[in-house]
């Protein structure tokens, strides 16, 4: 491993002007700078983090690894771990796996590397390897979906309100409400079909395949997954719908084909996002705690920063509630 030691006999300075660059301290003559900051680059010098945040008798940065940086859910989280960080003195770096495991997977080895001292993680699949990050003794933080490692996981009870969002659909008398849910591979997406089939099952409804899809988060996957439902030989008259990115789709692929929400087709969809309340017929939404979840995560991370591995605490699970917010596109024309 490069030291500052090499960069110092490359750049013919003293290691005290190498740490003085490194540290962007005013007080290097601008030309001695610029040769520590070519020899470092020259030598492939990566500072130590950890060696820095023992120095100083803390950690300052955590990674926050989430699925889509474009959904409000996950801004929401930022926010949240986000102001809960600068209050105690830490930086955050945001990472958008874009719901891909190999962006995740190079994060992940991004955060190892670099040596941060927590991450907050999304996971595309409870799978996902953290392992390189556990034997460093880094606390990881799963939010919104699980991880089959043990590690601390704050998660809202997807189930629970997928199937109150059903319940209300049939209770206001919708009678072949349709599931468009995410990938098999997301426990989000799992979870949330699961809830849809209970709250037909309490309804006294048979579930029928017919009426489910799986498709990504995300609009275009999801306004496919509408037509194919629709052209089918049974077609819904409702939908619960996993996300807001996804209904975005649904809406639009209703609208080309002259329905309205509210009146021709029923809607709920999960994520309460800003855009929602200000559509034609407002969105009646499942919503989540989202700025909590983030507020939580730092909290349990916060809980193992400078414990001990032998001290620290056993997993814990944190599961918030959702609520359901009734307007009018699930309202019975």
């Amino acid at each position: 491993m490069v030291t500052i030691k090499d960069v110092a006999a490359r750049a013919g300075v003293s290691v005290a002007t190498v740490s003085r660059t490194l540290n962007n301290q005013a007080t290097v003559d601008e030309q001695l700078a610029d040769r520590v900051r070519v020899a470092a680059a020259e030598l492939g010098y990566r500072r130590n983090g950890i060696a820095r945040s023992l120095r100083l008798q803390r950690a300052d940065v955590w990674a926050l690894i989430i699925s889509d940086i474009a959904n409000p859910f996950f801004t929401a989280i930022a926010r949240g771990l986000e102001d809960l960080a600068q209050r105690q003195g830490f930086s955050v770096v945001l990472c958008n796996s874009d719901e891909d495991p190999a962006k995740e997977a190079n994060y992940l080895e991004v955060a190892e590397r670099e040596q941060v001292s927590g991450v907050v993680l999304s996971p595309n699949r409870i799978g996902s390897d953290i392992s390189p990050l556990t034997r460093l003794g880094v606390p990881v933080v799963a939010v919104d979906r699980p991880l089959r490692a043990p590690v601390d996981t704050v998660l809202v009870r997807s189930a629970a309100g997928a199937q109150e969002a059903t319940e209300h659909l049939l209770d206001v008398g919708w009678r072949r409400p349709a599931c468009i849910t995410g990938p098999e591979s997301a426990q989000t997406a799992i979870q949330r079909l699961a809830g849809y089939r209970r709250g037909l099952l309490a309804r006294k409804r048979r579930p029928a395949a017919s009426l489910v899809r799986h498709a990504d988060y995300r609009a275009d996957r999801a306004a496919l997954a509408t037509a194919e439902l629709l052209d089918g030989r049974n077609p819904p008259d409702s939908f619960f719908v996993a996300n807001s990115e996804m209904a975005l789709g649904v809406l639009q692929e209703l609208r080309s084909r002259g329905l309205t929400v509210g009146e021709d087709v029923g809607l709920v969809a999960f994520d309460n996002a800003p855009w929602t309340a200000f559509t034609d017929r407002p969105l009646s939404v499942v919503d989540q705690p989202a700025y909590e979840m983030g507020v939580l995560a730092g909290n349990l991370l916060l809980s193992r920063l400078g414990v001990p591995l032998s001290d620290r605490p056993a997993p814990r699970v944190r599961r918030l509630r959702t609520e359901l917010i009734v307007r009018e596109s699930s309202l019975h024309g």
